[in-house]
């Protein structure tokens, strides 16, 4: 179920670097809303995952100051946001929950489709049931309550910019690991996103299972592998 994305009625606080994320989207929305994003859209290699994100209180102003889009953030900072979400997890001001889809789903489904179900997942793992879902971007998953898809989402609200960080720090912590299972990719240094290092670390070792098959890169080694 999709709605149109709700208007802003106000100019939205400006920082360096661009828009300060706030509730308002929520307060607009009403009820119990949840924030979504995603993290791994792009990478040759590795899931997809999703973050959902709802408070249940309003959002404390030092940790409202650490929440942005992720991707304007340094691993630092976003760390240092994780850390203090699931602290505000614990003391019972959000509920927040992730959700993932594996390389071997990317590549059945196609990354969108792939992307909706991560979101999907994380939604439904809420311990608390939302009425309505902020999604980062111009695509909604289908889920059995209203969505409303905000472009540029993660540098607005703050439900969808805590999303994000949790689903980027968690993503890079699992390519971390991965890592050290398979070393020869560099994962570490990327994240599994196509940069020169990765493409040719592919072109050099062939794919690994955890690499996407249906993206070109991948699929021009597994060529060359096949002779």
């Amino acid at each position: 179920m999709t709605a149109p994305p709700p208007a802003r009625q106000d100019g939205p606080a400006i920082r360096a670097g661009g828009l300060v994320p706030d509730d308002k989207l929520e307060a607009e929305a009403g009820g119990l809303v949840a924030g979504v994003d995603e993290a791994g859209r792009g990478p040759l290699a590795g899931p997809v995952l999703a973050g959902a994100v709802m408070f249940l209180a309003p959002c404390p102003e030092p940790l409202a100051a650490l929440l942005d889009d992720s991707k304007r953030l340094s691993p630092a900072a976003r760390e240092a946001a994780a850390t203090a979400i699931r602290a505000a997890a614990r003391d019972g001001l959000l509920v927040f929950a992730l959700g993932a889809a594996s390389a071997r789903e990317i590549a059945t489904h196609n990354i969108l489709a792939a992307t909706h179900i991560a979101m999907c997942r994380a939604v439904m793992r809420l311990t608390i049931r939302p009425d309505v879902v902020l999604v980062d971007g111009n695509r909604a998953p289908d889920l059995p309550c209203p969505v409303r898809c905000v472009v540029g989402g993660d540098g607005l609200s703050l439900s969808i910019a805590a999303a994000s960080i949790l689903a980027k720090t968690v993503r890079d912590a699992g390519m971390a690991k991965l890592a050290r299972a398979w070393p020869q990719y560099g994962f570490v240094r990327h994240q599994g996103y196509g940069t020169a290092l990765h493409r040719d670390a592919i072109a050099r070792h062939g794919p690994c299972p955890h690499h996407r098959r249906g993206f070109a890169p991948v699929e021009a080694a597994l060529a060359l592998q096949r002779g």
